[in-house]
């Protein structure tokens, strides 16, 4: 099976870490980076498209036919924005550009990272939470060929990743005992990106991934 895919957030931490497996992956024929601003990479997979503001991206719809996934990794921290400023880039870009992909690939899985403890309810008290469970399901209403949605938790960062905070290295150097008191919180990036390359080429009974779900699809 050879595989067409878009990706994007290949700028960020977990963008950047779900590439390299899908550069690394040999049923993955084409990777498609639709990013904001450039990322210094290249690879014989690889193709990168600017578009600076999603909500323009149909002007650019025939570069975006033809593709068989998107992982779509883009986002942003809560800190520092009201809801609706969150959900301007959470929910309506997210559900833009996922909009603008069925509509030219209706056979396509869209998988997008969303965030541990999301709140499918939409009711919590937690802002975040409540826009990425709005997000997570609106995202399943659309006519793709299959939606998962994948909360990780926290990620150790891959190998010669760039995009990678202070802070996370960090934490990283503390992954084994994370990974000890806490197995259903922690994953590696290499995981959530080979669970994500399996949701296409295998697929999986949940259209939420929690930790645990992105381990066991990764091993797949």
């Amino acid at each position: 099976m050879e595989i067409k895919m878009i990706i994007t957030g290949a700028t960020g931490l977990v963008g950047e870490g779900v590439l390299f497996e899908c550069l690394d992956h040999p049923d993955i024929k084409q990777v498609l980076m639709v990013n904001r601003k450039p990322y210094n990479a290249k690879h014989p997979k690889l193709k990168e498209l600017i578009v600076p503001d999603f909500f323009d991206l149909d002007k650019f719809s025939d570069q975006l036919i033809g593709y068989d996934a998107c992982f779509y990794c883009a986002g942003i921290s809560s800190n520092g924005l009201n809801e609706a400023e969150y959900s301007h880039i959470t929910y309506d870009t997210t559900l833009h550009f996922a909009q603008t992909l069925v509509n030219l690939n209706p056979d396509m899985v869209f998988s997008h990272i969303s965030g541990s403890h999301s709140d499918s309810s939409e009711k919590g008290k937690i802002m975040w939470a409540r826009v990425k469970g709005k997000t997570e399901n609106a995202l399943m209403k659309l006519p793709f060929k299959k939606v998962y949605n994948f909360r990780p938790g926290f990620m150790k960062p891959t190998p010669g990743q760039k995009n990678v905070k202070s802070f996370y290295k960090f934490i990283g150097s503390l992954y084994p005992l994370l990974r000890l008191l806490f197995p259903n919180n922690v994953s590696t990036m290499s995981e959530a990106g080979q669970a994500m390359v399996n949701s296409v080429l295998r697929g999986y009974p949940k259209q939420i991934l929690e930790v645990r779900d992105i381990k066991l699809l990764a091993k797949a």
